[in-house]
C-alpha cells in the first residue's frame, strides 16, 4: 500500500501546505509505515520544547552521511544501523529524549530500544527530518547553518519540498 502512496508525490501532493502541517498524503503514508510505539510531536511542538528547554536531548538516528549533510543543531547522533544501548548509557532515564530520522521510521524503532532501557519520556519526530525541513526550519553542518538535506534516497526524496538535495 505505501508503494501506492509514493507514486502521489507525482500528482504534487508532496507540499507542505502553507501552514507548515503535514499534508493528507505524506500523513497517510506515514500512517502506513509508523506502529505508534513511540509518542510523536511536530516540527512545532518540537521547536518550542528546544526554546523551553535547551538541554533537551535530541537524538538524530540517521546514517553518518545524512547526519553530516545536515541535522538539528545541537542533536546527538547514534547510528541506526549500529545502535548499541552504550550510546545512550550517560543519558538519565528520566530526561525527555527525541529521536527524529527522515521520515520518522528509523527513528521510532530505535525509541522503542531507547523504552526497552528504560528512558521513560521518549517522543518521535513526526514527519521526521523532512518535515522539519520541509517548515523551513534550521539545519546545520558541520560548517553552520544549512539549507542542504540528504534525502535518503531518490524515491524518499520526493517528500522533501524545501531545502537542497544533497546526497553528501
Amino acid at each position: 500500500m505505501w508503494s501506492a502512496l509514493l507514486a502521489l508525490v507525482g500528482c504534487g501532493s508532496a507540499q507542505t501546505t502553507p501552514d507548515n502541517r503535514v499534508t493528507p498524503a505524506y500523513a497517510a503514508l506515514l500512517k502506513t509505515m509508523y506502529k505508534n510505539s513511540v509518542p510523536t510531536l511536530s516540527a512545532g511542538e518540537l521547536a518550542k520544547l528546544r526554546q523551553q528547554q535547551p538541554q533537551l536531548t535530541v537524538l538524530d538516528t540517521r546514517t553518518p552521511a545524512e547526519y553530516q549533510v545536515s541535522h538539528l543543531a545541537g542533536a546527538r547522533f547514534v547510528d541506526y544501523d549500529s545502535f548499541n544501548p552504550e550510546a545512550v548509557r550517560d543519558l538519565s532515564r528520566d530526561q525527555p529524549v527525541v529521536v527524529y530520522c527522515s521520515v520518522g521510521v528509523r527513528s521510532e524503532r530505535i525509541g522503542e530500544q531507547l523504552k526497552a532501557l528504560g528512558f521513560r519520556d521518549v517522543r518521535n519526530l513526526y514527519g521526521g527530518l523532512f518535515q522539519w525541513a520541509n517548515e523551513a526550519r534550521p539545519l546545520v553542518d558541520a560548517h553552520g547553518p544549512t539549507q542542504r538535506v540528504h534525502p535518503y534516497s531518490a524515491l524518499w526524496g520526493a517528500w522533501l519540498t524545501r531545502g537542497e538535495k544533497a546526497y553528501n
